[in-house]
């Protein structure tokens, strides 16, 4: 008999209890990871995705090898994986985290379980982080989370007991053919030692700064962490994370005020993010349907979906500068800062009026640190359709003068406008004819005019609201989604708070 542990988003070994669970059993364990075609055909999947999970999956086999059982890895629907191995040795114990993913693994999910009644094989689920399973409300949700991050770090098996016979398998270059998405030539790469490199230089160097320079592209690179895809695919876990943050923040109280600079207020406005994270994922626990449809009823079927729209938006040329240059970075990083995200979202729902579920697959499948419930709870906030959230709709041409006064980012990332004049950098439509000629401008018009489609789109959403059953239904929405603030760390402003509602993913 053997114990499975089935590695999913938590491609570590430090702080991994179903993994240390399944070794104290003394029985051999065997580390396993499926490639799953079913999942990785579903339209949010990227070969950036993998490229990431990969190099991760890399890494850990060969941290397990070093502890004396080698990663598993087989491609297959998981319940013929499972039951080849049951035939083969005998499962007395399955291991894995919850997962809080979207519908096709939700699905999965209840499938492994009926197997595991079926055949009598305990399956031992273990939460990976502060969303608790089931919630009936959110009353004291922030205290839980505080308890379970102060929870004990659980050390790595120092030794496992091999399943003797065993081919490990290989870490293919694709996981299906034909997977979508483009190519990532500046995407993080993977793997744990990766991510605890990247969160030690943001609290010990890179993170001084973050509260102030969070927002723009230009200075968020670097000052903020860059942790997101590392708790997405769970290289690092928010335990982890959480308790080093703490650490680093005990050990500031400790010096002279002068010393300590901007650290304190960074570190705050960090953990607090930190909790948000988890608070985002809970919807979707609790609420799986916001994959797929408007939370709050009275926005279905307002908007409609405009593919040549779209199609300008998601490559990047819907001849609003500073709009076209965040998506082509996204593109060819993987990664934006949140106030750009928010901003891209903003633009394709409201400016271009498209609904959120088609832009929100596409920006699924470029984030590296796509986290379902985080994204999906984010795409509607930013689309006005939760009921509970104000409707934030980004002037896309003030954008590009807040966050990049001078034009670094736009001529990087667009090269075509390189010869405008700053005056005109963020509205080259106001050059004349000739201007444009004489710059031989090869950039299209904007496809909408900025501030008539903004006025438009506040005219229809609030007309919405102005229903006779909003309010109650969204009363109904804030019990079972809404912040319980008991418990987060405050940071004294109106605007630090306000900001950090809107900013958790800036990890």
């Amino acid at each position: 008999m053997i114990e499975v542990v089935w590695f999913k988003r938590d491609l570590r070994s430090s702080d991994h209890r179903p993994l240390a669970g399944a070794a104290r059993t003394g029985r051999p364990v065997l580390p396993l990871y499926v490639i799953e075609p079913g999942w990785w055909a579903e339209p949010d999947m990227a070969q950036r995705h993998w490229d990431f999970i990969a190099e991760s999956l890399t890494e850990l086999r060969g941290d397990l090898d070093t502890r004396g059982a080698p990663l598993v890895v087989r491609t297959g629907e998981i319940l013929e994986v499972l039951g080849d191995l049951h035939a083969r040795y005998g499962i007395a114990g399955l291991w894995s985290h919850e997962e809080t993913g979207g519908a096709w693994t939700f699905a999965r999910d209840l499938r492994v379980a009926a197997w595991a009644r079926e055949t009598g094989t305990p399956w031992h689920e273990i939460p990976q982080h502060g969303v608790i399973r089931p919630l009936r409300d959110r009353d004291g949700w922030a205290r839980q989370w505080e308890r379970v991050m102060a929870e004990p770090v659980t050390p790595p098996p120092r030794t496992l007991t091999p399943v003797a016979d065993l081919d490990p398998g290989e870490i293919p270059g694709t996981p299906v053919p034909g997977l979508l998405g483009v190519a990532c030539p500046q995407r993080q790469p993977g793997g744990s030692r990766a991510g605890h490199a990247l969160l030690d230089s943001f609290l010990r160097s890179r993170g001084e700064t973050y509260q102030r320079a969070m927002s723009s592209p230009l200075t968020a690179e670097d000052a903020c962490s860059r942790i997101s895809p590392h708790l997405a695919w769970g290289t690092l876990s928010l335990r982890e994370t959480v308790q080093a943050t703490w650490g680093r923040m005990a050990s500031l109280r400790g010096m002279p005020r002068a010393e300590t600079g901007l650290w304190a207020g960074a570190l705050s406005s960090f953990l607090g993010r930190l909790h948000w994270h988890c608070h985002f994922i809970q919807k979707l626990e609790s609420e799986p349907e916001i994959e797929h449809r408007d939370l709050h009823p009275a926005y279905a079927g307002l908007r409609g979906f405009d593919r040549h729209r779209h199609d300008a938006w998601a490559e990047g040329r819907t001849g609003l500068p500073f709009v076209d240059a965040c998506m082509r970075s996204l593109i060819a990083t993987g990664w934006l800062n949140f106030r750009m995200r928010a901003l891209l979202v903003s633009v394709s729902s409201y400016h271009l009026w498209n609904h959120w579920r088609e832009p929100g697959l596409h920006l699924a499948r470029l984030f590296t640190d796509y986290e379902p419930g985080i994204h999906w709870s984010q795409v509607q906030m930013q689309s006005g359709t939760t009921g509970i959230n104000t409707a934030r709709i980004y002037n896309p041409v003030k954008q590009g003068h807040d966050h990049d006064p001078q034009g670094t980012f736009v001529r990087r990332w667009v090269p075509e406008l390189a010869g405008v004049p700053l005056a005109f950098l963020h509205e080259p439509w106001k050059l004349s004819p000739l201007e444009r000629r004489d710059l031989a401008l090869d950039y299209p018009d904007p496809i909408v005019d900025p501030l008539a489609a903004a006025r438009e789109a506040r005219e229809r959403i609030w007309s919405v609201r102005r229903g006779d059953d909003y309010r109650d239904t969204a009363d109904a929405i804030q019990r079972r989604h809404g912040s319980r603030r008991s418990g987060l760390a405050q940071t004294g402003s109106r605007r630090a708070k306000t900001d950090r509602r809107q900013a958790q993913l800036d990890l």
